[in-house]
């Protein structure tokens, strides 16, 4: 297992990582890459990679779908973060990618997004080459 450890910048952001997964399973021979985010207000996708409106468009609807102006019951040690448990949970933590002779075998516009939903924060992701 590999653990790629990221940075975000804002409190919904989402991070194109497939350059970071590609380098993480580089020459590892299986069948495929499990990828895995230990945070519950985080989670991973695989989207469009292309346009780059388009996430900006993922992060309006999780913040309209999971609205911070409800009223949270979950209270944490840095505040009211109920939504980011939601999102997150809505995402998931986790993405399996196939592997095709060592390569991702991702779609032309795919691309493996790391969702942060509580940020600005320290993360990490674990990835792991299945047999």
């Amino acid at each position: 297992m590999r653990t790629l450890s990221l940075s975000t910048q804002r409190h919904s952001q989402l991070l194109n990582i497939t350059g970071e997964v590609r380098e993480a399973v580089a020459g590892e021979i299986g069948s495929a890459v499990l990828v895995y985010v230990p945070h519950t207000t985080a989670g991973v996708t695989i989207n469009e990679h292309i346009d780059p409106a388009l996430l900006t468009d993922i992060e309006d609807a999780l913040e309209r779908i999971a609205d911070d102006a409800w009223t949270w019951r979950h209270d944490d040690k840095d505040g009211p973060n109920g939504p980011s448990h939601v999102r997150s949970t809505l995402v998931g933590s986790q993405v399996l990618i196939p592997l095709r002779d060592g390569e991702l075998a991702l779609g032309t516009y795919q691309g493996i997004f790391f969702c942060e939903f509580d940020g600005p924060r320290e993360r990490s992701v674990h990835v792991s080459v299945l047999s």
